[in-house]
């Protein structure tokens, strides 16, 4: 199948969507004045919570941690928290930041994840962007070599930043996580404080906390396998976070 793209500036993918961040972009982004968002999701050693072709890419960009006597893999996507038009948008739609606007913003629309083919149905781009334009794909290949080595940088920086990410979570007191393909857990951190963690992180050694993490899970069903694999389930909901289900999706 062979795509061609074209961006035609009508902002839409820049409303309503929480950009995954570098650390270094989320440090800037906190820099400018601007919220995050923290989102968690794991899955067991034993498999519970991951399809198997997809794990090799999954661990690789997780922490390996303990919940009660089982061990788990946490992924952190620290995001750019928006709700409504990007704060980063003019009047005329246009990116104020440009130059060094994120990766994720750069790579679109192309996904991250290798698992997560390009499809153009779900994305919001007019049909115009599909009609005209530069090769995207030939032959089921991604043509465009620059972007190519970006979403490899990307990647990179997903696998090279999560024992930094799960330090600033320690500090942050992020210690609740769902199951992968049941939901996600959400924070929204205090920024002063997440800018102050941030900064720490990035000037000492990042060492584990060793904490437990516990799994908030949608339904007494899947917390009844967390439980039977050993891990620990979350019995309260703090009020610093939301839990997202992708089962009601």
């Amino acid at each position: 199948m062979n795509t061609t793209f074209s961006c035609v500036g009508c902002g839409k993918c820049c409303n309503d969507h929480h950009v995954p961040l570098t650390l270094p972009e989320a440090r800037m982004w906190a820099a400018d004045g601007g919220q995050v968002i923290v989102l968690v999701e794991g899955f067991l050693g034993n498999g519970l919570g991951l399809p198997t072709q997809q794990r090799e890419h999954a661990e690789r960009r997780s922490v390996r941690v303990r919940s009660g006597a089982c061990e788990a893999y946490i992924a952190i996507t620290i995001a750019a928290y928006n709700v409504g038009p990007c704060r980063n948008l003019d009047e005329d739609n246009l990116c104020r930041i440009y130059e060094r606007r994120p990766l994720v913003c750069r790579i679109y629309p192309m996904e991250i994840n290798p698992h997560i083919p390009l499809n153009i149905a779900v994305k919001e781009c007019p049909p115009e962007s599909w009609e005209k334009g530069p090769d995207l794909i030939v032959g089921g290949e991604l043509v465009d070599q620059e972007l190519v080595g970006l979403i490899q940088r990307s990647r990179q920086a997903d696998r090279d930043d999560i024992r930094a990410k799960d330090a600033i979570c320690a500090l942050l007191g992020i210690r609740t996580t769902a199951l992968k393909g049941d939901g996600f857990t959400a924070y929204l951190p205090d920024m002063t404080a997440f800018t102050r963690v941030i900064d720490q992180v990035a000037t000492q050694p990042v060492a584990g906390s060793g904490a437990d993490w516990l799994f908030h899970v949608s339904g007494e069903d899947i917390a009844g396998q967390v439980q039977a694999a050993g891990a620990h389930v979350a019995t309260d909901a703090p009020e610093n976070y939301a839990f997202i289900s992708l089962r009601a999706a």
